[in-house]
């Protein structure tokens, strides 16, 4: 018979959760990211980080919720002390991602969003390594991104211009992220980013022990993998 443990025993310490997922969207202004990660993270308790910006907010844009919205100075002032995760420019404005509230939500084990400039990404990769889970989210083609871009009615076609030079560099350095996900179909495109999110998810254990849900998800993640896409493939993209 297992005799009770004694009344003044300490109790067990309760083991640690899994680390969150870091999980950073990024694309070329224009491809629906905002749209993508809202249908996916429907639901779902996970931490949406808030990246501050520079530049003026959109119609509709709300201060706190798409955007932190801060001046020029204000953002310097936050690179200086070390707080963003990354930072970039893009046409003229300022991209950063807050730190503390990112590493505070890993370490409790909830999964974090990035949904950032493809400048930024890298930053990132280079500082987390691979617990940096990047997700390209592409066009189907650069006509279908101009259409995108011109039906905002928020750019001058000189903005437009460089939005679709940077987009065609960005396409075809695709391999430099874990995974791409075409976004030509809303509802496919949502159902495979949680399919990246559970294949990363089960990573955290052991193969045998994955459910059959599980499999499925890293099974239907490979086929969202960089490297399943040639150069041809990218080109086609870019030439279309």
């Amino acid at each position: 018979m297992m005799s009770a443990p004694h009344p003044d025993a300490p109790n067990p310490a309760p083991s640690a959760p899994n680390r969150g997922l870091l999980l950073v969207m990024t694309g070329a202004s224009g491809v629906g990211k905002g749209t993508l990660r809202e249908q996916w993270l429907r639901g779902q308790d996970v931490f949406y980080s808030t990246s501050w910006t520079t530049r003026e907010a959109r119609p509709g844009e709300q201060d706190g919720v798409d955007y932190v919205f801060v001046t020029p100075e204000a953002f310097e002032a936050k690179v200086q002390v070390g707080g963003f995760l990354e930072h970039a420019s893009f046409v003229g404005n300022h991209y950063g991602t807050p730190i503390e509230p990112i590493e505070a939500a890993l370490s409790r084990g909830q999964d974090v969003v990035l949904e950032i400039e493809v400048e930024g990404a890298m930053q990132v990769k280079e500082r987390m390594g691979d617990e940096a889970i990047l997700v390209f989210i592409m066009p189907p083609s650069l006509t279908e991104l101009r259409r995108r871009l011109q039906g905002r009615a928020t750019e001058t076609p000189e903005r437009i211009e460089k939005r679709l030079a940077r987009a065609r560099e960005e396409i075809m350095h695709a391999h430099a992220f874990r995974y791409v996900i075409v976004n030509d179909d809303l509802d496919r495109a949502v159902e495979e980013l949680r399919a990246v999110q559970g294949a990363e998810r089960a990573k955290q254990h052991l193969d045998e022990a994955w459910t059959p849900e599980q499999r499925e998800a890293v099974n239907r993640a490979a086929q969202v993998r960089s490297e399943t896409l040639s150069r041809a493939d990218l080109e086609r993209v870019v030439n279309s």
